[in-house]
């Protein structure tokens, strides 16, 4: 019935680390996004959000992260007309310097601040909004 996708703000010396997808992905191809993907098909499972998200961050970016926080979740139809749920989770970086792992999904990696995200014409609404909405948690954990 849907497709569950998660996606990591992950967090570093006051940036946000943004992946430029590559133009072979279905979904939003050439777009800058937060670094997740899709659930797999498990069966009976446990943590299966939080075992996903760290397995795509490994896949695409190469890093190791601690999740945090619950951001939000909200959910949209892909470009293919298929029906996503996606959840946001907080992320610290924890190891590893984020490289571009996945040829496939990922041409470049890029840290920016939360200013400049918010500034930057061409990022979607719920980009900037799922960031705003990871730097408010930011600050009430420090």
């Amino acid at each position: 019935m849907f497709i569950v996708n998660v996606e990591g703000a992950i967090y570093r010396d006051d940036k946000w680390l943004l992946i430029q997808r590559s133009e072979k992905e279905e979904h939003a191809g050439g777009g800058l996004s937060l670094v997740g993907g899709k659930c797999e098909l498990e069966g009976n499972s446990r943590d299966i959000l939080e075992r996903t998200l760290h397995r795509e961050i490994d896949e695409e970016v190469g890093i190791e992260v601690s999740i945090l926080k619950y951001v939000n979740s909200s959910s949209f139809i892909s470009d293919s007309g298929l029906n996503v749920i996606d959840i946001v989770f907080l992320c610290q970086h924890k190891s590893g310097e984020p490289f571009a792992k996945s040829r496939e999904e990922v041409d470049d990696v890029i840290w920016m601040t939360t200013s400049e995200i918010l500034a930057h014409g061409e990022l979607p609404d719920f980009l900037k909004e799922n960031v705003k909405l990871a730097d408010k948690l930011v600050k009430e954990i420090k």
